[in-house]
């Protein structure tokens, strides 16, 4: 089973050290991974370094040089600020941006974060839900406004629903790399604000010893999707609340 990388939470006051650190170890093993651009970040969790103290003048111009060089850009939300406690379709999270808001709102808040990447020349078709949170108006307004593709789901490959492909991250890691002979690909989350020395290390180790699994983000983008029937719907779903209920109980201390 391939793997590739996403990255959310990219924004002009994200931590750039460790930004970078996390990219020079994708350039070294030549991996270009997917990148959740917010438009108009106004999350306080990801103010964390100052915009003038980024290692580059420019982000946006930084962020169309990366998509040049192969990097893979999704609109990520519009602010990134959560807005309801749905959980929407893919229920990984109680708590949207989006989610329960209504197909008005949301597609005016939409339309605005794609105004926001195209004025400073990203174009994209690449949904990024925060919180993995959305629901079917999302996905109406995404369509409306030309989005054709949802970094969600989970599964060994690309698959349609409701119009749109999607494109599944890992459900656990470990079995993704216990499974070495099955096809498909599945997708890394990566929060580089968050990690820790001993994330870098895992990661460090992880890329250096599944080099010959690793695959860029736009190859994945290459593997034509799948139809999947109700029952598969119905498993991922599941799926997604025995992660909630899983991740809870381990937040709790059980």
């Amino acid at each position: 089973m391939k793997i590739c990388i996403r990255m959310d939470d990219i924004t002009p006051d994200m931590d750039w050290a460790k930004f970078m650190r996390f990219k020079a170890l994708c350039d070294l093993y030549q991996v270009k991974p997917l990148i959740g651009v917010v438009p108009s970040n106004l999350d306080e969790n990801l103010h964390i370094d100052a915009p003038q103290n980024a290692p580059v003048s420019d982000f946006w111009g930084y962020v169309r040089e990366l998509q040049k060089k192969g990097w893979c850009v999704a609109q990520h939300g519009v602010t990134h600020v959560y807005t309801t406690k749905k959980m929407g379709c893919f229920p990984l999270n109680r708590l949207s941006e989006f989610a329960g808001t209504g197909y008005e709102r949301q597609y005016a808040a939409l339309r605005q974060g794609k105004a926001v990447l195209a004025e400073h020349g990203i174009r994209t078709d690449i949904f990024m839900a925060p919180a993995h949170s959305f629901d079917r108006a999302t996905i109406r307004a995404l369509k409306e406004l030309g989005f054709s593709r949802m970094t969600d789901g989970f599964g060994a490959c690309p698959y349609m629903r409701w119009g749109m492909t999607f494109y599944p991250i890992s459900f656990r890691q470990g079995s993704v790399l216990k499974n070495e002979k099955k096809k498909g690909c599945a997708t890394f989350v990566v929060h580089t604000n968050t990690m820790s020395d001993k994330d870098f290390a895992r990661y460090e180790r992880l890329f250096s010893d599944y080099r010959d699994r690793l695959i860029s983000f736009s190859d994945l983008l290459e593997m034509k999707p799948k139809r999947r029937g109700v029952l598969g719907n119905a498993k991922e779903y599941a799926m997604a609340v025995t992660k909630f209920v899983l991740v809870a109980i381990k937040s709790n201390g059980g």
